[in-house]
């Protein structure tokens, strides 16, 4: 047996124990979707009111990051959208699938602002960006097949693992640290796009932390490093989400308009503050230090790894 707490006047209820679906209460006709988890949440219009504004609020911080470190913005709204899934009490076994599919999402049109951003500067090496782009995409089929096999805390390791070993790399990592002036010949830069879509797949990023450790390891400036992987973001982000809606398709989501794994209600409430704020992260990139952005890239992976490890220490 459950217990129900009861909700106070005008609220809105999402009660899992009806036979055939969750129900939404609240002021006019009663509205269902399919679902098939148990347990009930309730929410009262003040939390809606509230989660669309920490939404927002997160969307102006991950357009601003995609401009500033050419991130797709992922490693952002994931863990956000994560916090809010876990307050309306979507199962633990899909609930970082559905902030993944969703912040994948959210990446389309953020990373496309920045990249037009950082290419009206002329931060972008447009021969590099071509060839990274046809491995980039074959890598974000093979991630939503892996990511469909993977369980929510596999895919919570493997952010871990790659968020603070990125972030050692940008803290203690030296000018020294060059392979050479001129990008690796065929197929060695075509493989790293392959991997770059896989892991970015798995881990709902843009792919920048990545694309840009390679292009600074052979020469490029930290701004046009940023750039060009600004430009993988939409090459990850499209596909990523189309395979993300495939993974979910028929699985038993407690969400009002969700397509697989993907939430249309946290796209919108994320996309419209992060392509207005992307443009201004753009001019900060342009206008700092290479230092002081790379130990500020560093400092968000490793925030943003401490997150997840946390959760999988906690079992939630």
């Amino acid at each position: 047996m459950t217990a129900e707490r009861k909700a106070p006047s005008g609220a809105l209820s999402i009660d899992t124990r009806r036979a055939g679906g969750h129900r939404l209460r609240g002021p006019g006709p009663i509205q269902a979707w399919p679902a098939t988890r148990g347990g009930a949440v309730e929410i009262s219009v003040l939390d809606l009111v509230a989660i669309a504004a920490v939404l927002a609020v997160a969307g102006l911080a991950m357009g601003f990051l995609v401009g500033l470190f050419g991130i797709g913005g992922g490693g952002i709204a994931a863990p956000v959208l994560y916090e809010v899934f876990s307050f309306l009490g979507v199962d633990p076994a899909i609930r970082m699938h559905l902030a993944l599919g969703t912040s994948l999402a959210v990446m389309i049109p953020t990373s496309a602002r920045s990249f037009l951003a950082h290419r009206a500067r002329g931060g972008v090496d447009m021969d590099a960006w071509r060839r990274l782009a046809p491995g980039v995409v074959a890598g974000v089929v093979l991630g939503a097949v892996i990511a469909s096999l993977s369980s929510g805390t596999a895919l919570k390791w493997v952010w871990i693992a790659f968020s603070f070993s990125m972030a050692a790399k940008l803290w203690f990592g030296r000018d020294t640290w060059r392979l050479g002036d001129a990008l690796p010949p065929r197929p060695l830069v075509e493989l790293w796009g392959l991997i770059t879509g896989t892991i970015s797949t798995l881990l709902s990023i843009g792919g920048g932390a990545l694309i840009t450790m390679l292009l600074t390891l052979y020469g490029r400036s930290i701004q046009t490093a940023v750039g060009t992987a600004a430009g993988v973001g939409p090459l990850i982000a499209i596909p990523g989400a189309i395979g993300f809606i495939w993974a979910g398709w028929g699985a038993a989501v407690p969400l009002p308009f969700t397509i697989g794994y993907v939430s249309l209600i946290g796209a919108a409430a994320l996309i419209p503050t992060g392509v207005l704020a992307a443009p201004w992260g753009v001019r900060v990139a342009h206008g700092i230090s290479r230092r002081k952005l790379e130990i500020g890239f560093g400092l968000l992976l490793a925030t943003m790894g401490a997150r997840f490890l946390m959760s999988v220490i906690a079992g939630t």
